[in-house]
């Protein structure tokens, strides 16, 4: 006789619910990633300030290529491989079939997060430049802040197609990944 759970059909979470997930997610990682970039840049200097500036940008492109690559996966490669026991497999299909619910959290959770943390690591630099340099124009901001957009619009851009060219592998890296790192974990 087959259990109660095992006779329920697996529904489906609601919209609301997904979406106050969502939310708490954001509020924790952002709390964490602005906590991390305070501790980080109080009394850091320019060179290191910038260092972190652009750790957040690369952390905002790798989630995002990681998203779109979920999203463009071909999950068939990932069944036979899955079939083979190749370690990893079994996840990256596990991403494949939660592909918008990952492009979610990858895209929009981290990669927002990412992208408003550089923007005050940005207004860290540009202070740091007019105290350095005794500068006190707008044109540093403005152009701090147009740096910040180009390398992460332009990084994205580039990372997009990437992901689309290569979504199955990147799912199986990431797949192998979640793979090592819960193998560890037990």
């Amino acid at each position: 006789m087959a259990s109660q759970k095992q006779r329920k059909k697996k529904e489906p979470s609601s919209p609301i619910r997904w979406a106050a997930v969502v939310f708490c997610m954001a509020v924790v990682l952002s709390a964490g990633l602005g906590l991390t970039s305070e501790v980080l840049l109080s009394g850091a200097g320019l060179l290191f300030a910038v260092c972190v500036l652009l750790l957040f940008i690369l952390l905002g492109i790798l989630f995002d290529i990681i998203g779109v690559a979920v999203t463009a996966a071909d999950p068939r490669p990932l069944n036979s491989m899955a079939a083979h026991k190749t370690p990893g497999a079994r996840e990256a299909l596990r991403l494949t079939r939660n592909a918008s619910r990952v492009s979610s959290v990858c895209n929009d959770v981290v990669g927002d997060i990412c992208g408003i943390v550089s923007g005050v690591t940005g207004a860290v630099i540009v202070s740091r430049v007019r105290l350095a340099f005794g500068v006190e124009t707008v044109l540093v901001s403005v152009g701090v802040t147009a740096l910040i957009s180009g390398l992460t619009i332009g990084g994205k851009a580039l990372g997009k197609t990437f992901a689309i060219r290569r979504g199955t592998d990147v799912t199986y890296w990431v797949g192998r990944f979640l793979y090592i790192f819960r193998r560890r974990k037990r």
